[in-house]
C-alpha cells in the first residue's frame, strides 16, 4: 500500500497539469507553469539571516509589521545563536517573472501536508501568543508560517517551518539523509489556506547544511514555498531548507482548510 501511495504521489502533479485545461476553462483553478531551473543549481549569495537563526527575513522580503500593545510581533531566535555566515557560490542567471497564481486573495497558509512523507499539520503564524512560550520558540504539534515572508500564491517566498519531530518535520530530515534527498525531488506538497484554497506544490530542489536565507531570494513575480526544520538539536546552526514550485490552485471545503491547531510548547531543556 505505501509502494502506492508513493506511486501516486509521484503521479499526481501530472494529473493536476493535465487536468487544469478544463479547470482554467470552468474558471476553478489558476495556473503557473514551472519558472525554475535545475534543483542542483547554486542560487545567487544574499546576506541576512534565518528566521530560527538569528533576525528576521531579509530585505528582499516585505517587513514584518510593526509591533503594537497587545500584538507584539517578534524578532524569532534561538538563544544562544551567533550571525551566521552567507553561502558562497556564484550567482546564476534568474528565470523570467511569471505572475503569482492568487495576487490578492487574502488567505494565509492553514495546513501543510506532504501526503508521501505522512505529514499534515496545521499552520499558524510565527508570532502566535501562547502562555508559557518564551521568546517566540516554535511550537510543537504544528508548523509555522514566518510573519515577513508572503503567502500562497503572492510574489515572493512562502517560508513554513516545523521542528525535526515525530509527528512534524521529522519524515524530511530523514528523507534528506539518504542520497540528499534525491527521493522528495518531484514530491508533492498541499498548502491549504484560511480562504479555503489549496494550493500545490512540486519539491524541485533540497538544500542540506543551509545558514541563511538565499533559497528565498526569486525574481520579482515569481512565487515558490520554501519548507525548513532542523538538522540537530536545539541551536544548532545548519539548517534543512526544500523548496517547491506551485503547480495549481483549487477549491476547498472550509473543514479541509481550517483545521483546529492544537500547538504545545516545547521549550529546549
Amino acid at each position: 500500500m505505501n509502494a502506492l501511495r508513493k506511486v501516486f504521489d509521484r503521479l499526481m502533479p501530472a494529473l493536476v497539469m493535465a487536468a487544469s485545461v478544463t479547470l482554467l476553462t470552468a474558471g476553478l483553478m489558476s495556473y503557473a507553469p514551472p519558472t525554475f531551473g535545475d534543483w542542483q543549481t547554486p542560487e545567487p549569495t544574499i546576506g541576512g539571516g534565518d528566521p530560527l537563526f538569528e533576525e528576521s527575513p531579509t530585505p528582499t522580503q516585505p517587513g514584518p509589521p510593526t509591533a503594537t500593545p497587545g500584538n507584539p510581533t517578534p524578532s524569532p531566535t534561538i538563544p544562544g545563536t551567533s550571525p551566521l555566515p552567507t553561502d558562497s557560490g556564484t550567482p546564476t542567471p534568474t528565470p523570467s517573472p511569471t505572475p503569482s497564481l492568487q495576487p490578492g486573495s487574502g488567505g494565509v497558509a492553514s495546513r501543510i501536508a506532504i501526503p508521501s512523507l505522512n505529514i499534515d499539520l496545521p499552520v499558524v503564524p510565527s508570532d502566535l501568543v501562547v502562555r508559557g512560550n518564551r521568546d517566540f520558540y516554535p511550537l510543537c504539534d504544528v508548523a509555522m508560517y514566518m510573519k515577513g515572508f508572503v503567502q500562497p500564491g503572492e510574489s515572493g517566498s512562502t517560508y513554513i517551518y516545523a521542528h525535526a519531530q515525530r509527528g512534524m518535520f521529522l519524515p524530511l530530515l530523514r528523507a534528506s539523509n539518504r542520497n540528499n534527498g534525491a527521493s522528495m525531488i518531484g514530491a508533492l506538497v498541499e498548502v491549504y489556506t484560511s480562504d479555503n484554497r489549496l494550493h500545490l506544490y512540486e519539491i524541485f530542489r533540497v538544500k542540506r547544511h543551509a545558514t541563511d536565507l538565499s533559497l528565498t531570494q526569486v525574481p520579482v513575480g515569481v512565487h515558490q514555498l520554501v519548507l525548513q526544520t532542523s538538522e540537530g538539536v536545539s541551536g544548532t546552526v545548519p539548517k534543512l531548507q526544500v523548496a517547491a514550485r506551485p503547480i495549481a490552485v483549487v477549491p476547498a471545503t472550509a473543514a479541509d482548510a481550517n483545521p483546529n491547531p492544537r500547538p504545545r510548547v516545547c521549550l529546549p531543556r
